[in-house]
């Protein structure tokens, strides 16, 4: 399935009120879920088969306003950015504790966030250690791609 056809595909999704869309197309089959996740339900992500990888365009990397942007009353650290569009997480599911708090002493690799895209859970690792100085997203709020996420320092 060509790129054009999953992009107008995913807009349908967005634009229209329907949650979920299923289109087979000889051996390939892509299933778009519109996102629901919220605190009264569980969350499972299943594999369903070969999965179809969308690169981000370099126009949207180019004019991405938060690359620029730096909030002076931010503490001193490395920022850790958010590597797509999504929804961010602090814990695994609803219920259980968030993977860091302010003060958390992490080192590279610790996971910080979860990031849902598209129904697929991605978890946002630090790629530095130290101590969780600031963070700079709510529970549940959609980020940006290159949105600052933590100050770690």
């Amino acid at each position: 399935m060509d790129l054009r056809k999953l992009k107008k595909l995913i807009d349908l999704v967005e634009e229209s009120g329907i949650t979920e869309l299923e289109v087979t197309e000889g051996e390939e089959r892509v299933r778009i879920v519109k996102s629901t996740y919220g605190p009264s339900q569980p969350h499972y992500v299943v594999p369903q088969g070969p999965s179809i990888s969308v690169p981000r365009s370099e126009a949207a990397a180019a004019s991405n306003p938060h690359d620029e942007e730096k909030t002076p009353d931010l503490p001193e650290g490395h920022v850790v950015k958010s590597p797509m569009v999504g929804t961010f997480y602090r814990s695994a599911s609803p219920g259980s504790d968030p993977f860091v708090e302010l003060g958390s002493i992490v080192k590279s690799g610790d996971t910080l966030c979860i990031v849902e895209a598209m129904k697929l859970l991605n978890e946002i690792e630090s790629d530095c250690g130290g101590t969780v100085k600031a963070i700079l997203v709510e529970n549940g709020q959609p980020v940006e791609y290159g949105e600052p996420l933590f100050v770690v320092g």
